[in-house]
């Protein structure tokens, strides 16, 4: 056992069938909203590592996209299907485009440590000014139907939110909910109960200026005078409507390659903004990750892992976005595929030198990411050396607090074992995360 009383063994295999059935039965608990008893027994049906039944994880139809004025049964517009504990819905009110709550946001919903909140995350992609400010004419002119666009999407577009492509974010960001009892210094754990995709496409955008290969990509001379939502093909960037098929029960992305041929990418959705509110009164840009976590594009932040998260102000004020339907390693042209997700997490509140927060003295500094197989230290930094050592330092330190690793040991097994990861390199501040297999420390 580890310090923190969680076996560092992997639990052992169950059958498919087994654990669907138990699945579906949790999740069931979660949407009928449940007492202390349930929400234990809906806890153990989940376990860490597991996956969402098939209502919260199928997204996509197994034929071309519907006709116009039928929308694809995969659509989950604001209000439709389950939703488990505080139910978010993404509005004018309630999101910030491109910007993150700070210290002075006022709270959507304030909830209790241990609830079950979820959130209609809405994706950016398709509101922005360079695809017009208009998703429903945008997404018509890739073929889906008025029915299957987004409302919460258009309320947002609509809306007189003032953003600005070039000096704002991109992403809408939902919330922020406050956790009663919340202070600094506390630590809030963000388990990943569900991801729903709620559309059967999405987008994967490259912007001039952006990505790992800026001045290469996209490949034209760059934006022309006048380039604004009335004028958005000025701006000259490169957005690639995907659409979701299922293959075998689980939903892909496909982009064409050549006549006859196509790549096809599983889907593992994720949410790329997490966070709390940092302790200023200022702006706070979407786009660079910080110790509060937000756009961390860590991919492994799927459902059954934990994120933990340090608070700052009072109420930890937790906030999610930029929803993903898959990325790779390093999110190497700018966005991943962005498309909107449900989100459904249990917020639970860790004070200050509980046994239970995954730092050497009880205190968490930085983000740091849990699933069944990994344990996940991040380092945030410009630059990416930065970012490495940081990542490097928070595991060894992470292993000595979790297990009474000696440091010069520790130091050897990560670089004997371990993989460090370049999370991504497109958000400014750029992000490393190791993946220790928990599986790796047994009794002897």
């Amino acid at each position: 056992m580890s310090r923190h009383g969680r076996e560092t063994r992997v639990p052992p295999e169950r059958s498919g069938e087994a654990d669907r059935e138990d699945r579906e039965r949790a999740f069931s608990l979660l949407d009928e909203g449940i007492g202390r008893r349930d929400l234990l027994r809906a806890t153990a049906l989940i376990g860490a590592g597991a996956i969402a039944p098939a209502w919260a994880t199928g997204c996509a139809v197994s034929q071309p996209p519907a006709p116009p004025g039928r929308p694809p049964a995969a659509v989950l517009q604001p209000g439709e299907g389950p939703r488990p504990g505080t139910y978010i819905v993404s509005t004018p009110d309630t999101i910030r485009w491109g910007s993150l709550p700070n210290r002075d946001a006022k709270a959507v919903a304030r909830v209790r440590s241990g609830a079950i909140v979820t959130f209609d995350a809405v994706s950016h992609e398709g509101i922005l000014e360079d695809q017009g400010r208009d998703p429903l004419a945008y997404f018509a002119s890739k073929g889906v139907a008025e029915q299957s666009v987004m409302r919460d999407a258009r309320a947002i577009a609509e809306s007189d939110l003032e953003h600005s492509l070039t000096d704002d974010g991109p992403h809408v960001v939902t919330g922020p909910v406050d956790v009663i009892g919340a202070v600094p210094g506390d630590a809030l754990k963000v388990e990943v109960l569900a991801l729903r995709p709620r559309t059967p496409y999405g987008v994967i955008s490259n912007r001039h200026g952006k990505g790992a290969l800026p001045g290469e990509f996209p490949e034209n001379s760059g934006p022309l005078p006048g380039a604004s939502a009335r004028a958005p093909e000025r701006f000259r960037n490169i957005s690639t409507f995907t659409p979701v098929r299922d293959v075998r029960g689980r939903g892909h992305g496909y982009l064409p390659v050549r006549p006859g041929m196509a790549a096809k990418f599983p889907l593992d959705p994720f949410m790329g903004i997490m966070g709390v509110a940092l302790d200023t009164a200022k702006r706070v840009d979407s786009v660079p990750p910080t110790e509060a976590g937000g756009n961390l594009d860590v991919k492994n932040l799927t459902v059954g892992s934990s994120l933990y998260l340090p608070v700052f102000v009072t109420g930890a004020k937790f906030f999610v976005g930029d929803s993903h339907y898959a990325q790779g390693h390093g999110e190497v042209a700018l966005t991943a595929l962005e498309a909107p997700l449900r989100g459904t997490f249990r917020l639970t509140l860790l004070k200050e030198g509980s046994r239970e927060v995954p730092a050497e003295d009880g205190r968490l500094r930085m983000p740091f990411g849990e699933t069944a197989e990994y344990w996940m230290p991040i380092g945030l930094n410009a630059d990416l050396d930065a970012a490495m050592k940081q990542a490097v330092r928070e595991a060894i330190s992470f292993l000595g607090a979790e297990l009474g690793m000696p440091r010069a040991t520790a130091y050897a097994y990560l670089s004997a074992a371990t993989d460090f990861v370049v999370s991504q390199v497109v958000d400014g501040t750029k992000g490393v995360h190791g993946l220790i297999r928990r599986a790796d420390f047994v009794a002897v």
